[in-house]
């Protein structure tokens, strides 16, 4: 009990000092996830927005396609990812395998999904509403989606950051196409794994009280835009 209690008031140590290997690896915890995000952003939010206001063939098995990405085994990915990377790969030839790209790519491909099947949810309750004006005020597609876009821009956020929460706290792909690599590919889930079997519970602890603290951070801004958004819906 006491080489616990020693580990955490040095675990909370060496979060209020801002220790150098902590830090490190906080910060491309945050640059991996960060980026992700946004790239998945890029992706989700587009397909999200034609799936609720286009009407198509087949576009019924498509959105069953994409919920049923929501649930993609991380392991599974990060073995897609790898295979696709290795040297005798498809996409060998760019080594980019056991890199902070490779992890990028494994994450993006994990939350991808998740924001394009919460933005669908969004954007085709909001087309449902403004559907009658937008046929009367002759919009096309595009103008459709950027009305609906803008309109919805904190729920958006809000699932922007579902899809960040998502990627910041994932642990299965990342140390299959990373490989956990000291100063190069070490994050914050694949780092408290190694040192928890390590046995180094100081560090270990102070990754997860960071962890925790950005997860309570995602939260809380979520809460914080949804009572924006109520404000602005009847303001």
């Amino acid at each position: 009990m006491q080489q616990e209690t020693s580990a955490i008031w040095l675990a909370l140590e060496m979060v209020l000092t801002g220790e150098h290997d902590l830090i490190e690896i906080v910060g491309l915890s945050l640059q991996v996830s960060l980026t992700a995000t946004t790239l998945a952003c890029a992706i989700g939010l587009p397909v999200g927005a034609l799936l609720a206001i286009l009407r198509f063939p087949g576009r019924g098995p498509l959105l069953v396609l994409v919920n049923a990405l929501m649930g993609l085994p991380p392991v599974v990915v990060g073995l897609l990812v790898y295979l696709a990377l290795s040297r005798s790969g498809p996409l060998g030839f760019l080594g980019l395998l056991y890199t902070p790209s490779a992890m990028i790519i494994a994450q993006t491909i994990l939350i991808a999904p998740i924001v394009a099947a919460l933005s669908r949810q969004v954007l085709e309750d909001l087309h449902g509403e403004y559907a009658d004006q937008f046929r009367s005020f002759g919009l096309g597609p595009i103008q459709t989606i950027s009305a609906l876009l803008w309109d919805g821009r904190y729920a958006l956020l809000t699932v922007a950051l579902a899809g960040f929460g998502r990627a910041v706290a994932e642990v299965g792909a990342v140390i299959i196409v990373g490989g956990n690599i000291d100063h190069l590919t070490r994050v914050m889930t694949t780092a408290i794994a190694l040192e928890t079997s390590k046995g180094n519970l100081a560090l270990a602890l102070a990754l997860g009280i960071v962890l925790l603290s950005l997860a309570l951070i995602v939260n809380a801004l979520v809460y914080g835009l949804r009572l924006t958004a109520t404000r602005a819906a009847y303001a």
